[in-house]
């Protein structure tokens, strides 16, 4: 059985702490926050603390915290022969302050604390410094998971970049969908089955395939006319993601 810590008290952390406490492969030894109170109800699952001095031993301490204090949290692990292994997907794995075993866990995944998620959805993306660390990453991911993958750090800091175009800015379009929705009137959830098919469209089609809308078309009536019911700063948005999409039209 793998032993494992768990380092944070936000939303990955939460999620893998409930994750890994309900299978037979993994025992979660502990969960650790600055804040104590962030990981309180964590109490019924597991041992928690806030003092980095009282860390229990394990064979993979997960850091999932702030990209930023991931260096120097993971320095103040004493633990030299277990594997320490953080959860972003911009850092570098050698970012991880430590003369022992390191390696990276990220889940490829936006995680909100009260909201459900399926594990076997999720791509887990792996990398170690050797062959044996990344089998136990591995093995580790696989008791939670189905989705697995060997990407280094390379390939992830660029993934990453990909996964806040396809997630967070398209989250962001949602954002300003719903803004104009509300200030007419209509109820949003009208977009709704166009955002459903929009997302399942790309299971079938390359998303270059799948583009329509009037900057594909060229068609600068209707775009005029959109940039007259926009305010400035969606006016400008607009243009920008029509110029884009047309530019790329161009390369075909």
């Amino acid at each position: 059985m793998i032993k494992i810590v768990i380092i944070g008290g936000g939303n990955v952390a939460t999620h893998l702490a409930n994750a890994f406490s309900k299978t037979n492969d993994v025992s979660l030894v502990q969960v650790y926050a600055r804040n104590i109170e962030q990981i309180e109800h964590l109490k019924a699952i597991t041992s928690i603390t806030n003092s980095t001095e009282l860390l229990k031993e394990a064979d993979v301490y997960i850091i999932a915290v702030s990209d930023d204090a991931i260096g120097s949290v993971s320095s103040k692990i004493n633990h030299p022969n277990s594997l320490i292994v953080h959860t972003s997907g911009s850092v570098e794995m050698q970012s991880i302050q430590t003369k022992g075993r390191k390696g990276v866990f990220y889940l490829l995944q936006s995680f909100s604390k009260d909201k459900k998620v399926n594990f076997d959805e999720i791509p887990f993306c792996l990398e170690a410094e050797n062959d044996s660390d990344l089998q136990l990453l591995e093995t580790l991911a696989k008791s939670i998971g189905k989705k697995i993958y060997h990407i280094n750090s390379e390939q992830r800091k660029r993934l990453h970049v990909a996964a806040v175009f396809v997630n967070n800015f398209t989250n962001h379009m949602y954002k300003i969908g719903a803004d104009i929705c509300n200030e007419y009137q209509v109820p949003f959830e009208v977009l709704q089955p166009l955002i459903q098919e929009t997302a399942e469209k790309i299971t079938t089609l390359s998303p270059e395939a799948a583009q329509t809308g009037p900057a594909k078309r060229n068609d600068q009536k209707t775009i005029q006319n959109h940039l007259a019911l926009l305010n400035t700063e969606q006016q400008e948005i607009y243009k920008l993601i029509t110029k884009s999409i047309q530019q790329n039209g161009k390369k075909l």
